[in-house]
């Protein structure tokens, strides 16, 4: 496809490799045996990298490092005024458009929407801060965003961010001190179960007789999916417990998705998402590259204190056996169709908000991951499940059997 002046998307060579990928790039470079270093798939070492970033690991003894790995601060956000076009308000790529703004760095990697379908993501390389509003808003489907490295870096990129997801940011950390760059900000988003482009398709007509008309979707904190449309029509929420869920293939989600360790892009130098943003957005600042960061932005940025209410036990508890019954397919509720209006009504009044339904989410996916690579690669788990997941899901009954240890790295271990 042709990008606008500022955008450049180049066609990129290569595929994803066999098995567990999310075809976050690497396997499309020059040396795709980097794969081998560099994916969370394979042995994810946390701590030496968290170091390399933030120079320290996480401290599992601090309650939000705990959840959330190693951080500065954390805050409730919106831009003011808010971006035209964007998912919530718009504070990642301002962040971005700020670092171009300012010179700190001469290209941005990160997605915009295909031509012919704005669901599906196409890599691009951004050096004009006003083609980051061509990128705003959500895609789903694969990028192989970490392509973009090797023609960055053949048209003199030196000082590049990336916004990423964190599976493509966990490879870039790994292959980072081989770049060669002078200066690397990492913005990073919670990646929420990514899908191929055309599964999401298959998503959009089950939830709306016009889905080309579909032009805004996002599952909110209060359980709710919000739609919005461009042909005039009112935008729409859907109650989670109301979703066409059943009606999904098994296979709906990637084996990828289900079985991934870093839910909130513990190795960004900033993490913006919702989960804990109780309506707003959510910000966590991990380092001093991650204070710059909010530190562009901070005329535009409206920040608050985070809520933290209600209980989670119940419905991490509740989502551990719908997904154990599921062997393997989508977690579905089993509960009377006269009810689900009623618990629909009571979910956001009393389910788990702001940092409580951050966590409650954090504990969902390492609860997936365990339950999935039992019953899937059960080989793979003492190498594949660092020490924060089990920590984890130590409360929930999910402990380490004799033959899924972590290699050595785990806590009490020489």
């Amino acid at each position: 496809m042709t990008a606008p002046a500022g955008l450049d998307a180049p066609r990129l060579s290569g595929a994803a490799r066999p098995g567990l990928c999310t075809d976050c790039g690497v396997s499309r470079m020059a040396d795709a045996k980097a794969c081998g270093r560099a994916c969370q798939f394979i042995r994810p070492d946390y701590p030496r990298l968290e170091t390399a970033v933030h120079g320290r690991p996480a401290n599992p003894s601090h309650t939000d490092e705990f959840f959330f790995g190693a951080l500065l601060s954390m805050h409730r956000a919106r831009l003011v005024p808010a971006s035209p076009g964007a998912q919530w308000t718009g504070i990642t790529t301002a962040l971005a458009a700020r670092l171009l703004e300012t010179g700190a760095v001469d290209a941005v990697l990160t997605v915009m929407p295909d031509a012919s379908d704005r669901w599906k993501p196409v890599p691009v390389i951004v050096t004009d801060p006003a083609g980051l509003a061509r990128c705003r808003g959500m895609r789903m489907g694969y990028a192989p965003t970490l392509a973009l490295l090797e023609p960055a870096r053949a048209a003199g990129h030196r000082r590049i961010a990336m916004i990423g997801i964190p599976c493509q940011v966990y490879a870039l950390r790994a292959l980072e001190a081989e770049l060669g760059l002078e200066r690397l900000y990492v913005i990073g988003t919670p990646c929420s179960d990514n899908t191929t482009t055309e599964n999401f398709h298959i998503f959009l007509n089950l939830l709306d007789p016009k889905p080309e008309t579909v032009s805004y979707l996002e599952f909110r904190a209060d359980f709710r999916v919000e739609l919005r449309y461009d042909d005039g029509r009112a935008d729409r929420t859907i109650p989670f417990l109301q979703l066409p869920i059943s009606q999904l293939p098994p296979d709906f989600f990637p084996m990828t998705c289900k079985t991934c360790v870093d839910y909130t892009n513990r190795l960004a130098d900033i993490t913006v998402g919702y989960m804990g943003g109780d309506g707003d957005q959510w910000i966590i600042v991990r380092n001093q590259r991650g204070a710059e960061l909010l530190s562009l932005a901070a005329s535009r940025l409206s920040l608050r204190p985070l809520t933290d209410r209600g209980r989670r036990k119940g419905a991490v508890t509740g989502f551990l056996r719908n997904t154990e019954r599921a062997a393997g397919g989508l977690p579905l509720r089993r509960m009377p169709g006269w009810l689900r209006p009623v618990v629909s009504f009571l979910q956001p009044r009393l389910g788990p908000r702001g940092l409580e339904f951050a966590r409650a989410r954090v504990e969902m996916k390492a609860v997936e991951t365990v339950l999935h690579l039992r019953r899937a690669f059960p080989a793979r788990i003492k190498n594949m499940v660092p020490d924060h997941v089990w920590r984890l899901v130590k409360p929930y009954g999910l402990e380490p059997g004799a033959d899924e240890g972590s290699g050595g790295r785990r806590e009490g271990k020489d």
